[in-house]
């Protein structure tokens, strides 16, 4: 139960199977997609950037190679009015050639599109966001430049394997508490985020994905004290036995809790209640906005459910201290994919 990863080698094996299962504060294991042994159209390779600010606005930007299909999607949140702007920029058939960088740490990402243009940027002191999306029928302009300070505290790092496929494996990175600077203009809207109080995620993800998955996943930040503060929770994400994704970040320093429980209502937009087996986070979260996609084509389909809302309750460090929060906006989600 939660064992820690300690030392430096390569994520797999001669036969691709992960090497160690278990939990780090840093990507210290080496991921490479030549070393994969499955059939390469299953390797799904992903970074997700998700800004949740003070006021009730959200911004979020995915670049994903899943071989088979690929996209460059970004969604701009007025929470307080309950409305999405969604930009969607599918990638029939990328097979790779995204060049999906194999450390979160260096490598760019740049997507040009006919409707979209997009570039992720490593720059001193953080890294850079920068988009345009082309008015089109469905939808107006588009443009983002947001710098995100770096964050040189721990990370939540996860390596699991999944039962019924040896060769399956997924390899995560969140980092969280990263200070978003910049702004979103949508169709002349433009919004600012304050790095003093508005803080981005990054969740980083390799590997290789069985068929038909649910996980539950939720991540907040913001200030307590005058000291940085986040947390990761979730589940679903393989055979988790060696270790969870469970964490606390405060000033730096990472918490590890152990498992995690989201109990939904039926109603989905009235309180849930979310819990760690061992106490030290128990939280009610309140929905303000049900972020819902629901698709299906063929074999492909996604039903899920990205909730954004507040926190409320108290998280409970390694000595015991506790850090109480009191209306916290970040969001928790359920999410099935057969893909």
């Amino acid at each position: 139960m939660n064992h820690r990863i300690k030392k430096p080698h390569k994520l797999l094996g001669a036969d691709g199977s992960l090497l160690e299962a278990g939990w780090a504060t840093k990507l210290i294991m080496e991921y490479n997609p030549l070393d994969i042994k499955a059939d390469k159209i299953r390797i799904k390779e992903w970074d997700y950037y998700g800004i949740v600010d003070s006021n009730g606005y959200a911004f979020s930007l995915t670049v994903a190679d899943s071989r088979y299909m690929g996209l460059c999607n970004a969604n701009f949140y007025d929470l307080n009015k309950g409305k999405k702007h969604s930009y969607i920029t599918p990638i029939p058939v990328p097979m790779g050639k995204m060049n999906m960088p194999t450390d979160s740490s260096e490598g760019d990402i740049t997507v040009n599109k006919k409707f979209c243009s997009v570039s992720i940027t490593h720059e001193n002191g953080g890294r850079r966001l920068t988009g345009h999306y082309k008015k089109c029928p469905i939808h107006g302009e588009l443009d983002f430049d947001i710098f995100l300070h770096n964050y040189s505290g721990d990370t939540m790092v996860i390596a699991t394997p999944w039962e019924d496929d040896k060769k399956a494996f997924y390899y995560n990175q969140k980092i969280n508490c990263l200070p978003a600077e910049g702004y979103v203009n949508f169709d002349g809207n433009v919004h600012v985020f304050n790095p003093d109080k508005d803080f981005a995620t990054l969740d980083w993800g390799r590997g290789v994905w069985t068929y038909d998955n649910t996980w539950y996943w939720s991540s907040g930040n913001g200030v307590i004290d005058g000291k940085l503060f986040g947390f990761n929770i979730g589940y679903g994400f393989g055979n988790t036995t060696a270790a969870s994704e469970n964490m606390i970040f405060y000033d730096g320093k990472c918490h590890k809790l152990d498992r995690i429980l989201f109990d939904i209502p039926k109603n989905i937009m009235q309180p849930w209640h979310i819990l760690s087996s061992d106490g030290r986070f128990d939280m009610r979260f309140q929905p303000i906005y049900d972020n819902r996609n629901i698709y299906s084509a063929g074999i492909i389909s996604q039903d899920s459910h990205q909730v954004f809302g507040k926190f409320y309750g108290d998280a409970v460090l390694d000595d015991g201290t506790r850090l109480h929060l009191d209306g916290l906006t970040a969001f928790a989600e359920r999410v099935r994919n057969r893909y």
